[in-house]
């Protein structure tokens, strides 16, 4: 079996834009590398025998104690991380999907060691990547697609 650090092949994971009818986005704070104490995307690895969508809902029940409804695909990337030596230290192929919480309460579990709802204005504060600021972009605007929040919820953000 290949290490997730270091690893002989990249590792297929999920990640989720999960958005509540108030337009706030769910953000888990990292315990464990790559990201440690860091602020991003809930998500995680798909088990052999998965689908992308049961890894979804499985991540999301592990990490926040949320049940959630799936969504449109927002973005399929890769996420390479290279130590100072240049050699690859994390390779994931990523598929970040918009969800809506249907269910449960929410608590930092599994693998974080925070979970918070964040107002589309106060994300900058979280200093998120780039990459999951475009794709929580993206999220939102799927969300009012979906009928999930209003339209005027989605629009553009300063600093996003």
């Amino acid at each position: 079996m290949s290490s997730r650090a270091y690893p002989d092949r990249p590792f297929v994971g999920v990640g989720a834009v999960v958005v509540d009818g108030a337009a706030r986005v769910l953000l888990v704070k990292r315990r464990f590398p790559p990201l440690a104490g860091e602020w991003s995307l809930p998500g995680g690895a798909v088990d052999v025998g998965e689908t992308l969508q049961e890894c979804v809902v499985r991540e999301m029940r592990e990490e926040t104690g949320l049940e959630v409804e799936v969504g449109a695909v927002i973005e399929v990337f890769d996420r390479i991380m290279h130590d100072a030596a240049g050699r690859v230290e994390y390779h994931y192929v990523l598929v970040d999907y918009v969800c809506r919480p249907v269910g449960g309460a929410l608590t930092a579990a599994s693998d974080v060691a925070d979970a918070m709802w964040a107002e589309a204005a106060a994300l900058p504060d979280y200093r998120l990547t780039e990459k999951a600021m475009a794709v929580i972009d993206q999220g939102l605007t799927l969300a009012a697609a979906a009928g999930w929040i209003e339209r005027s919820l989605a629009a553009p953000r300063k600093g996003m």
